[in-house]
């Protein structure tokens, strides 16, 4: 008996919002669809480099590393194209700016999710005496507090707002591909804003390994502390990434939707009901990504 097509298992696509666009990403391709001022469709689509056929990059754990800092690097280049779209400019960042601007945004988001919450717990410690273990349970509380603000926060400025949108669009696109009907805005209007896949649910888990990881540590002085947490992020990335992969490749089992409910739930914060415009862009630039990937 041959399978019917939703037991096929189905290759796994990802995506990414843009400034009113969307990136979409495949095994040997990417495709990304803006919105131009004038109501147009702008496709730009480009070959995922060699670093995907490397060794490093299959093997598990390294793998995640890899893709991780590949992902950051592609996703600030298109977020600049989508930047210059709407603004007419032709800024290009590209080379040492663009690995500046990536080592600059990671340690931004190692200070306030790391660093910060040690710096609190800390503080606090000083005025209250704790154990450590609830010290260290404390600061994985805090930056589990942290990332929440900051998703809702931001969440709150309107050109954040949109972009969101555009990522809700990206996730009921991908999820009508994965359910096997026809790749149309009135059947992707139906689907979840939520994916096992995104990566909001990685920062999530990102945070909860962390909690557990360093709940176990001893005691240890203030810059020990803040080293050992920086020190551990590439460790806790790759642990993410391979738990994410994990529930990705199982989310019809039972036990992970449960154990993945929280990073569903999160994506409240960082997707908002598209438009049918927004889908539109979605279905543009997934609809591309197929054509190139099965060519």
């Amino acid at each position: 008996m041959n399978p019917s097509k939703n037991e096929i298992k189905l290759p796994s696509y990802g995506g990414q919002a843009l400034i009113e666009g969307i990136l979409m990403r495949g095994r040997r391709y990417i495709v990304a669809a803006f919105r131009t001022p004038d109501g147009t469709i702008h496709v730009e689509e480009e070959k995922l480099g060699g670093i995907y056929k490397t060794k490093l990059a299959k093997l598990p754990f390294f793998r995640g590393l890899v893709i991780l800092w590949d992902s950051l690097s592609l996703g600030m280049k298109y977020l600049t194209i989508s930047a210059n779209i709407q603004s007419g400019e032709e800024e290009q960042i590209e080379g040492t700016a663009l690995y500046l601007t990536l080592l600059i945004s990671i340690s931004f988001s190692i200070g306030l999710f790391f660093v910060l919450p040690s710096l609190l717990i800390h503080t606090l410690s000083r005025f209250v005496e704790l154990s450590t273990f609830v010290i260290n349970l404390g600061e994985g509380i805090t930056r589990l507090l942290v990332l929440v603000f900051y998703l809702w926060i931001i969440g709150k400025a309107s050109d954040i707002s949109r972009v969101f949108a555009y990522h809700g669009a990206e996730h009921k696109t991908i999820n009508a591909f994965e359910n096997s009907v026809d790749i149309n805005i009135e059947n992707v209007k139906t689907f979840p804003l939520a994916h096992a896949r995104c990566g909001t649910s990685f920062l999530l888990t990102l945070i909860i390994i962390s909690i557990i990881i360093f709940s176990l540590l001893g005691p240890m002085p203030l810059w020990k502390r803040i080293f050992s947490r920086i020190l551990m992020v590439p460790i806790i990335a790759m642990l993410s990434y391979e738990v994410i992969k994990w529930m990705g490749d199982n989310s019809n089992n039972i036990l992970v939707k449960t154990v993945s409910y929280p990073n569903l739930l999160l994506q409240k914060l960082t997707t908002r009901e598209p438009n049918e415009d927004m889908i539109e862009i979605a279905i543009t630039a997934f609809n591309k990504l197929l054509k190139l990937e099965n060519t």
